[in-house]
C-alpha cells in the first residue's frame, strides 16, 4: 500500500509554526486543549468523523506521518511539525487512492460513516498486517456491513456490476453516493458550516425519580459566553411521544419538551446555549437544581404489582396509557381455542421462562442536528432522522406552527437500526432557535447516546407448547412482560409486534397471549431492528425445537409439518386477523431446505480439543412487509430539460440502501440506466409526504410509490410521443432512454425539448399506502463450538436464507443479511447495557460495551428463495431488519445441541454459561 508521506523538500523546521495536512500548510493555530479531530473538522476536513471521542471505534482515523491514529484522542498540537492526511487528502491529486478504488468496486460500505476511518486504516497496512486483519482492523468498528464486504475490497474483489443497458432491477449496481462515500465527501447531519451558530449542552438528572423544585440560573448566565438557559418554565407543556408514528394512536402521549418531574438518570433537565460547547459545559455545571426526591421502581415485576409509585400518575388513560396508576402502557390477553386442555391432552410439553437483555443501536453517527428560523420566518431542523415528515409534524404540534412553516430534512444518515425513528433533539433544537433567533447546534456525546437516547426492550417471555405423536402443533402460549422504562414510546406497538409474527407463523389450533409493557425509572426503550420479535423468537423458537426433540424428529421436519402456508389464516391471539395481509409470495419452505443443505455440507470437523461440544441450531422468522394502520409514501418524477429525470421521495438514506433500489425501479420502468435517475430525497421542502424509512419499508412502501409514479410517466412520455409523431400511442414504447413510435425514435432529451416548446413539463405522482402486505421470511443455522471448561463460544458456521422475493439488488441485500447477523451476534453474545441499582447505566463507552469487530464476526452464506411477491415493487419484499431476528434463537438451539443445556437468558456470556456447565460437566 502506498501511503501518503512528507513531501522531501519540506524539511521540520518549514512545518515548526504550522500544520501540513494533506500536504499544504496551515498556519491556523488549534486551541488550547483541542484535539486533531475537531480541528481538522473546523478547516473543512469533514471526512474526519466523530464517532466516540475515546479513541474506541476509528471514526474519526487520519494519519499521522502514514500510520493511522483516532484524531480524537491525539492533542492537535502534537501535529505541528508531521504530516496529516485526511480521507480528502489520501488520493494525493490522483481521483480515487487504490483503497478508494477497491472500496468502491466491493461496495464495502452501508451507511458509510466508518467508511474514511476505516480506508484510510486498510491504504496503511503493510503485507505483514494484511495477512491478520483482526489485529489490523481492531481499531475500527462498522456498525452495518458484517465486514465481509470490507475483506472483499481487500482482496480485490469486485462485487458491483457496470451500468449498462437492460433492466436495473435485480442487478447488483453501486449506490448512487458511492463515489462521495469513499472520497469522505458524503454530507450527514454536521458536514455543514453554519455561520454564527450557538452551542447547546443538555444538564441532565442524577435521580432516577425526582420532581424539580428549583432550579437556579443566575451562576450559569454569568459564564462568559453562555448566552441562554431553558428549562421547563420556557418550554411547552404539550404532551408528546417521541416516537414517530403515521398514526399518533399508537404512542402514548407521555413526554413533554422539558418537564418539571425526572424519570430516569440522565433525563434532560436544562439546555444551556451558549457560543462555544465549553462554555456550554461550564454552564450545565453552574446550574443550581433543588430536587424532591421520589421512590423509583425499576423492576417491571414490581412496577405493576399495585404497591409502586405511579411513574406517570399525572397521566390519564386520555394519553393512551392503559393504566397509569400501575405503571401499565398497555396489555394484551386473547386466546383462540383451549390451551390449558390442549396441554393436558398433548403427547409431549415444554414450558419454560426466558429473558431477553438491553442492547443500545450503536449508529456510529450520534443522534443531533441544527436548527434556524430563516429570512421567511421558516423553522429549519436539519438532523439525523429516519422520519423528517413525521418529525416536522410533531414539531408543529408541540410549538403550534403551520406545517409549512417547519422544515426538516436529512442528507445521509449514519446508521440508524430503529433508534432515529425518535425525536430526541430536535424538539429541543426547535426550542432553542425559537428563543434565541440564531442557528443552534445539538450533538450528543457517545455516552449520552448510551444514557439519554433508547435501548432494546429487555423482555421476560414464559412459553408453552404442545403437539401430538403426528408431530402437529396443539398448544402454543406465550406470555410477556417487556420493561419500557420512563418513557413509553415505542412500548405499546413493539408489545403488539412481538406477539405477532412469532405466534402466527405456525399453524396451531390453540394459541394464547397474555403481554403487558411495564414503566420503570430506567432508560426508556424505544424501536430497535426486530421492534420486540428477536426476544419473543428466542422463547418460541426453543420451545418448537424441544418439542422436536421429545418426538424424535429434526427441527427442520418438526418446522415443516407446521409453518403456515399460503391460505392459511395469519392468526396471533387476541386479533382480530389482519385482513390486509396477504401471501403475496411464499418462500419460507424453500428457506428451510435451503439452510439444511447448506449446513449438511462443509469440511468435516478435526482438531478441535476434547473439552470443545459442537452444536447445530436453526430458527426462523415471518415479518410483515409494513406496519399495520397506514405507511404513506409519495414520489414525483419530472423528465428534465436535459433529457435525465429528477426523482423525489422522501425516504432516508441511511445504509439500508433503498436510495440505490429507487433508481433501479425508476430506470428500468423508464427504460433508461440509473446514471440518469438524479435522486433528491427526505426533505419536507420538497413536498409530498413519507410516513419514514423504518419497518423495512423503504423498499415495499416508498418503492412501489417510485413505480407508480415512473409507470405514469412512462404512459405519458408514449402519450406525448405519440402526439409529436401522429402514431397511435399503442405503437410506441421505451427503448434505452427513447421513445420508439413506428419509423420515429424520439430522445427523452427531446421531447423535453418538445415539452418545453408547449410550456409542459412531463411529470408524474406516485403513492402508496403500506396496504395490503405481504409477508417475508428468513431462517437461520449456526454450527458452534462450545469449550466446557470455560464458557468460550465460537462459531464454526452461519448460514441464512431469506424469501425476499425478487432481490431488487442481491449485493445490497446479502449485505443487509450480512449486518443484520453480525450485529444480532453482537446482541446475543457479548452486547449489554448495565444499570445498577440507582438507576445509572455502568459501562456508557464503546470500550465497556463492546461492539462486534472484524475479528468477532463469522462469515455468514446466504441464501434467496426464488419467489416473486404479487404486491411489492417488481415483485421484492422486505429484508432489512429481519435478518436479525432468529439470531439469538439459533444460537441458543445450537447450545442446547453442543451440551444438553437450555441457557434460557442472553447475553450468552462466558461467565453466565460457566454455572451450568461446570453443574453439568465438573470442574477442568
Amino acid at each position: 500500500m502506498s501511503r501518503p508521506s512528507i513531501p522531501e523538500n519540506y524539511s521540520k523546521s518549514d512545518m515548526a509554526t504550522g500544520y501540513l495536512i494533506n500536504g499544504k500548510d496551515h498556519t491556523r493555530q488549534p486551541r488550547p486543549g483541542q484535539c486533531l479531530r475537531t480541528f481538522l473538522r473546523e478547516l473543512g476536513h469533514f471526512g474526519v468523523k466523530k464517532g466516540c471521542d475515546t479513541g474506541d471505534c476509528g471514526a474519526c482515523t487520519v494519519l499521522f506521518d502514514g500510520e493511522p491514529v483516532h484524531s480524537c484522542i491525539v492533542p492537535a498540537f502534537r501535529a505541528n511539525g508531521h504530516a496529516i492526511t485526511t480521507i480528502e487528502g489520501l488520493a494525493g491529486g490522483s481521483d480515487l487512492h487504490p483503497v478508494q478504488q477497491a472500496f468502491l468496486d466491493a461496495q464495502a460500505f452501508q451507511c458509510g460513516f466508518c467508511t474514511p476511518g476505516m480506508i484510510l486504516t486498510c491504504a496503511s497496512l503493510n503485507q505483514r498486517q494484511l495477512k491478520d486483519l483482526d489485529t489490523a482492523l481492531k481499531g475500527n468498528i462498522c456498525r452495518c456491513t458484517g465486514y465481509r464486504a470490507i475483506e472483499d475490497a481487500l482482496n480485490g474483489k469486485t462485487n458491483v456490476e457496470t451500468v449498462t443497458g437492460g433492466i436495473a432491477f435485480g442487478r447488483s449496481l453501486a449506490a448512487p453516493a458511492a463515489p462521495q462515500i469513499v472520497r469522505g465527501a458524503a454530507r450527514y447531519a454536521f458536514d455543514v458550516e453554519v455561520a454564527d451558530v450557538l452551542h447547546i449542552k443538555l444538564l441532565r438528572s442524577p435521580h432516577p425519580h425526582a420532581k424539580i423544585i428549583a432550579i437556579d440560573k443566575n451562576a450559569a448566565l454569568a459564564v462568559p459566553g453562555v448566552h441562554s438557559v431553558l428549562t421547563f418554565e420556557d418550554a411547552p407543556t404539550t404532551l408528546f411521544s417521541t416516537a414517530r408514528h403515521e398514526r399518533l394512536t399508537r404512542n402514548p402521549d407521555d413526554t413533554r419538551v422539558l418537564d418539571n418531574i425526572v424519570r430516569f438518570v440522565g433525563q434532560k433537565v436544562a439546555a444551556v446555549i451558549a457560543e462555544t460547547e465549553s462554555a456550554a459545559e461550564e454552564g450545565c455545571r453552574q446550574v443550581g437544581v433543588t430536587y424532591d426526591l421520589l421512590t423509583p421502581v425499576f423492576d417491571a415485576e414490581i412496577a405493576i404489582a399495585g404497591n409502586a409509585l405511579a411513574i406517570h400518575g399525572d397521566k390519564i388513560v386520555e394519553n393512551r396509557i392503559s393504566d397509569p396508576k400501575r405503571n401499565i402502557i398497555a396489555e394484551i390477553h386473547g386466546e383462540f381455542g383451549d390451551v390449558a386442555e390442549a396441554l393436558a391432552k398433548a403427547d409431549v410439553t415444554y414450558e419454560g421462562v426466558f429473558n431477553s437483555h438491553r442492547v443500545q443501536h450503536g449508529h456510529l453517527e450520534t443522534h443531533g442536528g441544527l436548527a434556524w428560523v430563516d429570512a421567511d420566518g421558516v423553522l429549519n431542523v436539519r438532523s439525523s432522522t429516519q422520519t423528517p415528515f413525521l418529525t416536522r409534524r410533531g414539531l408543529a404540534q408541540i410549538f403550534d406552527l403551520n406545517p409549512e412553516r417547519v422544515r426538516v430534512f436529512c442528507e445521509r444518515v449514519g446508521g440508524g437500526f430503529g433508534g432515529k425513528q425518535e425525536m430526541f433533539v430536535e424538539d429541543i433544537l426547535a426550542l432553542a432557535a425559537l428563543k434565541t433567533g440564531r442557528p443552534v447546534k445539538l450533538e450528543f456525546t457517545r455516552e449520552e447516546q448510551f444514557t439519554s437516547a433508547s435501548t432494546r426492550h429487555p423482555m421476560r417471555v414464559a412459553v408453552k407448547a404442545g403437539a401430538d405423536k403426528n408431530g402437529l402443533l396443539t398448544a402454543l402460549q406465550i406470555d410477556v412482560l417487556s420493561n419500557t422504562g420512563a418513557y413509553g414510546n415505542h412500548g405499546r406497538s413493539v408489545l403488539f409486534h412481538a406477539c405477532s409474527e412469532s405466534m402466527g407463523v405456525y399453524r396451531c389450533p390453540n394459541k394464547k397471549v397474555d403481554a403487558v409493557v411495564a414503566y420503570t425509572n430506567s432508560l426508556p426503550a424505544g424501536a430497535f431492528r426486530g421492534y420486540g420479535l428477536p426476544q419473543t423468537i428466542f422463547a418460541v423458537e426453543a420451545a418448537i425445537d424441544e418439542l422436536a426433540e421429545q418426538l424424535g424428529l429434526s427441527p427442520y421436519e418438526f418446522r415443516l409439518r407446521n409453518v403456515i402456508r399460503p391460505g392459511d389464516p395469519i392468526l396471533s391471539p387476541p386479533g382480530p386477523h389482519h385482513a390486509d395481509i396477504m401471501y403475496g409470495s411464499y418462500g419460507l419452505d424453500q428457506c428451510i431446505d435451503l439452510v439444511e443443505r447448506s449446513m449438511r455440507t462443509g469440511d468435516a470437523l478435526t482438531g478441535l480439543p476434547k473439552e470443545w461440544l459442537v452444536g447445530d441450531g436453526i430458527a426462523l422468522t415471518m415479518v410483515t412487509t409494513a406496519p399495520p394502520d397506514g405507511h404513506i409514501a409519495d414520489a414525483r418524477i419530472t423528465l428534465r430539460d436535459d433529457g435525465y429525470f429528477d426523482l423525489v421521495v422522501g425516504t432516508a438514506e441511511f445504509g439500508n440502501g433503498t436510495s440505490t433500489v429507487h433508481r433501479q425501479i425508476a430506470a428500468s420502468e423508464l427504460m433508461v440506466t440509473v446514471d440518469r435517475i438524479h435522486l433528491r430525497q427526505s426533505d419536507t421542502a420538497n413536498g409530498g409526504h413519507d410516513t419514514g424509512a423504518y419497518g423495512s419499508t423503504g423498499v415495499f412502501v416508498a418503492g412501489l410509490a417510485t413505480q407508480a409514479a415512473a409507470q405514469r410517466l412512462a404512459e405519458d412520455l408514449r402519450a406525448f410521443a405519440a402526439v409529436q409523431t401522429n402514431i397511435n400511442p399503442d405503437l410506441c414504447s421505451l427503448d434505452n432512454g427513447s421513445v420508439v413510435c413506428g419509423d420515429y425514435r424520439l430522445t427523452f432529451f427531446q421531447l423535453a425539448a418538445a415539452a418545453q416548446a408547449e410550456h409542459k413539463t412531463l411529470m408524474a405522482n406516485g403513492n402508496s399506502t403500506g396496504t395490503p402486505r405481504s409477508v417475508a421470511f428468513n431462517v437461520q443455522g449456526f454450527r458452534v463450538a462450545l469449550n466446557k471448561n470455560t464458557g468460550e463460544i465460537r462459531i464454526l458456521k452461519s448460514v441464512q436464507a431469506a424469501d425476499a422475493g425478487v432481490v431488487a439488488n442481491p449485493m445490497q441485500c446479502r449485505g443487509q443479511i450480512e449486518g443484520g447477523v453480525a450485529q444480532s451476534l453482537g446482541a446475543t453474545l457479548y452486547e449489554e447495557l448495565l444499570i445498577d441499582d440507582r438507576g445509572q447505566v455502568i459501562n456508557p463507552k464503546l470500550r465497556e460495551y463492546h461492539f462486534p469487530s472484524y475479528a468477532d464476526v463469522p462469515r455468514t452464506d446466504v441464501y434467496f428463495a426464488d419467489t416473486k411477491d404479487a404486491i411489492g415493487p417488481m415483485g421484492a419484499k422486505s429484508m432489512s431488519e429481519s435478518p436479525y431476528n432468529p439470531v439469538a434463537a439459533a444460537i441458543g438451539n445450537a447450545l442446547k445441541n453442543a451440551t444438553g443445556i437450555r441457557f434460557r437468558d442472553t447475553p450468552f456470556k462466558p461467565d453466565k454459561l460457566f454455572p451450568a456447565l461446570q453443574e453439568k460437566f465438573g470442574a477442568a
